[in-house]
């Protein structure tokens, strides 16, 4: 017989102990998430819950030649010098829309990330500075107001309007096509939210790994299952997209769109705003020449950088909005609230399982090569135990089989059959993360001090699309305006003098327009039309005439050290270097109509 103070039996005897219990809890949220897998494979099924009643390229044919609302991208920064640079360039030469502006929020002791929005700004017409008024890092939500408002002076300054507000963090890579369908589901839509994927890494990048799993997971499931059940839908942080009316709606109560206080002030805004009963909108993941259309990015690469941004993660969704919400709402909202904040427990849980899992099988293996009955493997239960425990047995693996599911469409098979390793170094970064988010909350309120951003290190994909130009035939297909056919015969068709956009104009195929839309996403230059009323004539006679009629170019305006030009054609080095003999102010580009440039050198010239 063992001795009572022997340290195994005390172990067996409080491993048997915590079973019952545990497999309660696990089969608890085992049937929550089996639910919620149930509607979302019925809906796959049926294909009727958020799909339009129109084929998908229907849709996207429609969601392309929408009018365009002009959309103000928000991207707070804190230290990110080391990312913003190739964010914005590869950005900036991939999204296939025109009327946007890149505001970019920096604070004001960090030299680094303010020199490299001032060189952006310098260089693209739509980016510009957003400075902090406190010096940071205060919170994302705090910096995020503070560029909301230079959003606004930005449109007293220009007398214009954003309809649609968009976050994005400096690590994203946007879709090419995102905006288009924030264009044309906005108008229904209050918030439209596109889906956020991890970028693929090699499998032995396990931590990174873990976020590929369960973004996968939560793109594919949870937040279609709550578009499904008429839950709230969370912003994302990133990729999210707010009409006018839903900002004047988050303004109304103190003036402020993001609450400074919030550590994950995405997660406040989507529910605040289904409590206002602003309709809003997850768009559920496609493919689209076998990528997803979504906001990617790279994520955490080690443990302590996961642990560090999950603890911001579970302060803010799980601990502070339950201190500013409580449960309140209907039934379907307090269910998404359970959903969101059984981490606090679950999280906990699901590493002390692991650490059953590991005994057991250790003891298992033991008494196999020995004989003896020590541990899980001496484990006299009752049949109703046992059948408890297999139960939640099913349950655990039917979960990371749906896991391993979702993850397969996004990175493959081979990729997805990692996942009950990933799982298990998952269960210890939560582990950690809540017990640190608890801790973190506890200080704060018990010292009185505010909860601040956690920053985590980013790092940018080297793409090359981001530095090599793209031909205008393949922005032209890309983006719907021709056909591959169309574009063979009009290469083919092409005289050798003329350029094929002036042949696809000639050839009716397109309008001028469409060919500058092509040309502006190529050279990254926004496209405007100019008023010739908008320009002074002292500002129109700042280059010579016959520099204007080499380059076809117009000056319409000199601001900030700037000397704006409207130019019909892509500028190119030769075109730079002889203009700079003519004005010492840094030039700024826009991209005209040749109908417009000929319309204001007549007025004006």
């Amino acid at each position: 017989m063992d001795s009572p103070l022997n340290p195994v039996a005390t172990l067996d005897a409080v491993v048997q102990a915590l079973l019952v219990p545990l497999a309660l809890w696990i089969a608890l949220s085992g049937i929550d998430d089996l639910f919620v897998d149930a509607i979302c494979l019925f809906t796959y099924v049926s294909k009727r819950a958020w799909r339009s009643p129109h084929s998908p390229q229907q849709q996207l044919h429609d969601a392309l030649n929408a009018p365009q609302k002009r959309i103000a991208i928000l991207v707070p920064l804190w230290q990110e010098d080391a990312v913003i640079r190739q964010m914005v360039i590869n950005n900036v030469s991939q999204i296939e829309y025109l009327s946007y502006d890149l505001f970019l929020g920096v604070y004001p002791n960090d030299a680094p990330t303010l020199s490299a929005a001032k060189d952006l700004e310098a260089r693209y017409s739509n980016v510009h500075l957003a400075l902090c008024g406190n010096p940071g890092p205060t919170s994302k939500a705090d910096c995020l107001n503070w560029i909301y408002q230079r959003m606004l002076g930005f449109e007293r300054e220009r007398q214009i309007r954003f309809e649609i507000i968009v976050t994005h963090d400096a690590e994203d890579v946007i879709h090419p096509i995102a905006l288009h369908w924030m264009n044309y589901h906005t108008d229904v839509y209050d918030m439209v939210q596109v889906p956020v994927l991890p970028l693929a890494t090699p499998i032995r990048q396990w931590t990174h790994g873990i976020y590929c799993d369960e973004f996968a997971e939560f793109q594919s499931k949870d937040m279609p299952g709550r578009q499904i059940l008429n839950g709230f839908i969370p912003s994302n942080g990133v990729g999210t997209a707010f009409t006018r009316y839903a900002m004047d709606q988050l303004a109304a109560r103190n003036g402020r769109i993001f609450e400074p206080e919030c550590l994950t002030e995405d997660y406040e805004n989507g529910l605040k705003l289904h409590f206002l009963g602003c309709p809003q909108l997850f768009m559920p993941v496609e493919m689209r020449d076998g990528e997803p259309i979504a906001t990617r990015e790279y994520f955490p690469h080690t443990v302590s950088a996961a642990i560090r941004q999950r603890t911001r993660w579970v302060t803010g969704i799980a601990l502070q909005s339950w201190e500013r919400h409580g449960w309140r709402g209907g039934i379907g909202t307090v269910y998404w609230m359970w959903r969101d904040r059984k981490g606090l427990i679950g999280n906990p849980v699901s590493m002390l399982t692991s650490l059953m899992f590991l005994y057991g099988l250790a003891t298992w293996i033991y008494s196999s090569l020995t004989g003896s009955r020590w541990g899980l493997a001496g484990l006299g239960a009752e049949l109703p135990t046992l059948l408890l425990l297999s139960s939640t047995s099913t349950m655990q693996f039917l979960h990371l089989g749906v896991r391993a599911w979702c993850t397969s469409r996004i990175y493959g098979w081979k990729y997805a059959s990692a996942v009950p390793i990933r799982a298990l170094l998952a269960n210890y970064i939560n582990f950690r993360a809540t017990i640190g988010a608890i801790r973190r909350y506890a200080q704060s309120k018990l010292g009185g001090r505010p909860l601040v951003w956690l920053k985590t290190d980013h790092s940018y994909p080297v793409l090359a699309a981001a530095t090599e130009r793209r031909r205008l035939g393949e922005i032209l297909v890309t983006s719907g305006r021709l056909s591959p056919s169309q574009l063979q015969w009009a290469l083919r068709t092409k005289p050798a003098e003329i350029r094929l956009g002036e042949h696809l104009v000639r050839a009716r195929l397109l309008t001028e327009q469409q060919v500058y839309q092509a040309l502006s996403l190529q050279a990254s230059i926004p496209l405007l039309h100019i008023e010739p009323s908008r320009i002074r004539s002292s500002t129109a006679r700042a280059l010579p005439g016959f520099v204007v009629e080499r380059w076809r170019v117009v000056p319409y305006q000199v601001a900030g050290g700037f000397l704006f030009l409207g130019c019909a054609e892509t500028p190119t080095e030769s075109m730079k270097a002889d203009l700079a003999r003519f004005t010492k102010l840094s030039i700024r580009w826009q991209l005209i109509t040749a109908s417009n440039f000929h319309e204001l050198k007549q007025s004006l010239l």
